[in-house]
C-alpha cells in the first residue's frame, strides 16, 4: 500500500500549496483630504465614543442594549453559522474516512431457495459478519476546493464585519434616541415656562380689562395665545415618549421596565472629533470591510464555479474483513484501492451558467462594494458639513436668543405701566417661545450631528 499512499501524500501538499487570496481592488482613488474644514488636531481614537458625551446614563444604556439588543443577538447568530460554514467547506480538503460494521443472517422460510440467496433447504440459516474502514479524496487540481473554503472564510468575514456595523448602527441609535428623548423634555420644560408666562401676561390683561384699560380684543388675543402654549404641551409630551418607546425598543424591552431617566439636557456635551483622512476609512468603517470581504468571498466562487466544469480525479482505499461468525471476522484481511476519473461532458449549459452567475455575482458585488466606499466618504463629508453649519448657527441663534428675552422684558414692562400696545407683547412672547424652542432643537442637531460623524467613521471599530 505504500505507492498509493505516497501519491495521496503529494496530492494533498499539492492542494495546500495555494496562497491566500488577494485583497480586492476597488479601482477608486480615495481623495488626499476632507472637502468640509474640519479640526486636524484633534485626537482620533473612537473606542468608545459614546463615553465622551459626558453621560453616565447613556452608558448605561448602551451597555444595556449590547446585552438585550435582539438585532445584535441575531447578528451574532449569524456570524456562528458563517463559522460552522467554514468547517463544512474545509472539510473537503483533507480525505473523508469512514468506519462500519455489518451483521447479516438469512433464513430460508420454506422452498428450496434460488441462485441469489445464500440459505437454501439444506442450510436454514446463514450468518455473515464484515467490517471495514474507508477513505476517499477528491484531488483538488484545479483550486476549487481551496476556493469553496476562501469562500466561506471570506463568508466568515463579512458576517463578522456585518455584526460590528449592527452594533454600531444599534449603538447609535441608543445615543440619538436618548438625545432625543432629553431634548424633548426640555421643550416641554420651555412651553411650560412660556405658558406660565403667558398665563401671567393674560392676568395683567384680565385686570386692566376689568379696570376699563383694556379692550375685549386685547383680551381674547391673549386667551388664544394661552391656549396656543397649552395645546404645545401635549403634542412635546407625545413626541418625548415616542422617543423613549424607540429607545427601550433598541434596548430589548418594553418601555415599562426602562429605568427612569432624570438627566438634564444641558448636561449633554459633544466633543471635538477627528476625521483622519479619507484612505483611513476603508479600514475603519465595518460596512466597507463586510463589502469587501463579500466581494473576495464571489471572487472565490467563480474559482469554484469553474473548476466544476473541469475533470475530478478521485482516490479511495478502503481495508476490510469479514467472516460467518463473529470471531473469525478478523482472520480474512483484504484492501480494495481505487482510483475515479469524472469529467462533465454534458449537462446542457447547466454549469456554464453557474460559472456566469458567479461571475456577474462577482461584478455585482464589484459595484457595491465601490458604492460603500463612496456612500462612507459622503458620510463623512455630510456629518462634518453639518456640524460647520450648526455650529455657526447656534452662534448667532445665541444673540437671537439674548435680544428675544430682552425684547419680551422691554415690552411686558411698558405694557404693565401702559406705554405699550398687548400686540407689542405677544410679539414678543411668540418670539421668545420660538427662540427658545429653536435652541433646544440646535443643540439636538448638533449632538445628533457628532454621533453621525462618529458613526460615519466607524465608530470604535478597527479592522484586525
Amino acid at each position: 500500500m505504500k505507492p498509493p499512499l505516497s501519491l495521496l501524500t503529494l496530492c494533498l501538499l499539492l492542494s495546500a500549496c495555494g496562497s491566500p487570496a488577494p485583497r480586492p481592488d476597488s479601482g477608486l482613488t480615495p481623495p488626499a483630504t476632507w472637502q468640509s474644514p474640519h479640526s486636524e488636531s484633534a485626537a482620533r481614537s473612537n473606542a468608545q465614543w459614546w463615553t465622551q458625551f459626558g453621560s453616565p446614563p447613556l452608558d448605561r444604556l448602551i451597555e444595556q442594549a449590547r446585552v438585550g439588543s435582539f438585532d445584535l443577538a441575531a447578528a451574532v447568530a449569524r456570524v456562528r453559522q458563517a463559522q460552522a460554514g467554514t468547517v463544512i467547506a474545509g472539510g473537503s480538503q483533507l480525505p473523508e474516512i469512514k468506519a462500519a460494521s455489518n451483521a447479516n443472517r438469512q433464513k430460508l422460510l420454506r422452498g428450496k431457495g434460488y441462485s441469489q440467496l445464500d440459505a437454501n433447504s439444506s442450510n436454514q440459516a446463514v450468518d455473515y459478519f464484515d467490517a471495514n474502514l474507508s477513505a476517499s479524496y477528491e484531488i483538488d487540481f484545479w483550486g476549487g476546493k481551496r476556493a469553496s473554503r476562501d469562500s466561506a472564510q471570506f463568508g466568515l468575514k463579512a458576517s463578522e464585519f456585518d455584526q460590528a456595523t449592527v452594533e454600531l448602527t444599534l449603538l447609535s441609535g441608543v445615543a440619538n434616541n436618548y438625545s432625543k428623548t432629553l431634548s424633548l423634555r426640555e421643550q416641554r420644560r420651555i412651553a411650560e415656562l412660556n405658558l406660565a408666562n403667558a398665563q401671567s401676561v393674560l392676568k395683567l390683561v384680565q385686570t386692566r380689562f376689568d379696570s376699563g384699560s383694556a379692550t375685549a380684543l386685547e383680551l381674547a388675543q391673549q386667551k388664544s395665545l394661552v391656549a396656543a402654549q397649552q395645546r404645545q404641551l401635549p403634542t412635546v409630551q407625545q413626541q418625548a415618549e415616542d422617543a423613549l418607546i424607540s429607545l427601550a425598543a433598541l434596548l430589548g424591552r418594553p418601555v415599562q421596565e426602562l429605568a427612569p431617566i432624570d438627566e438634564s439636557f444641558d448636561h449633554l456635551q459633544w466633543p471635538v472629533i477627528g476625521a483622519g483622512v479619507p484612505s483611513e476609512l476603508l479600514s475603519r468603517r465595518p460596512d466597507i470591510a463586510r463589502a469587501e470581504a463579500q466581494l473576495a468571498a464571489a471572487r472565490a466562487d467563480v474559482t469554484v464555479a469553474r473548476a466544476a466544469m473541469l475533470p475530478a480525479l478521485t482516490l479511495s482505499a478502503n481495508i476490510g474483513s469479514g467472516a460467518n461468525s463473529v470471531g473469525d471476522i478478523m482472520r480474512s484481511p483484504f484492501y480494495n484501492l481505487t482510483a475515479g476519473l469524472v469529467a462533465p461532458i454534458f449537462n446542457n449549459g447547466r454549469l456554464g451558467a453557474e460559472r456566469d452567475k458567479a461571475t456577474a455575482r462577482q461584478e455585482e458585488l464589484l459595484q457595491a462594494y465601490r458604492g460603500a466606499i463612496i456612500n462612507g466618504f459622503a458620510d463623512v463629508e455630510k456629518a462634518l458639513n453639518s456640524i460647520r453649519g450648526l455650529d455657526e448657527q447656534r452662534q448667532w441663534q445665541r444673540e437671537e436668543l439674548s435680544q428675544a428675552q430682552t425684547a419680551f422684558n422691554i415690552a411686558q414692562s411698558r405694557y404693565q405701566a401702559g406705554a405699550e400696545d398687548l400686540l407689542t407683547v405677544l410679539e414678543t412672547q411668540r418670539t421668545l417661545y420660538a427662540a427658545q424652542d429653536l435652541n433646544v432643537q440646535l443643540k439636538l442637531s448638533r449632538l445628533q450631528a457628532s454621533i453621525a460623524l462618529y458613526k460615519a467613521l466607524g465608530g470604535g471599530w478597527q479592522a484586525l
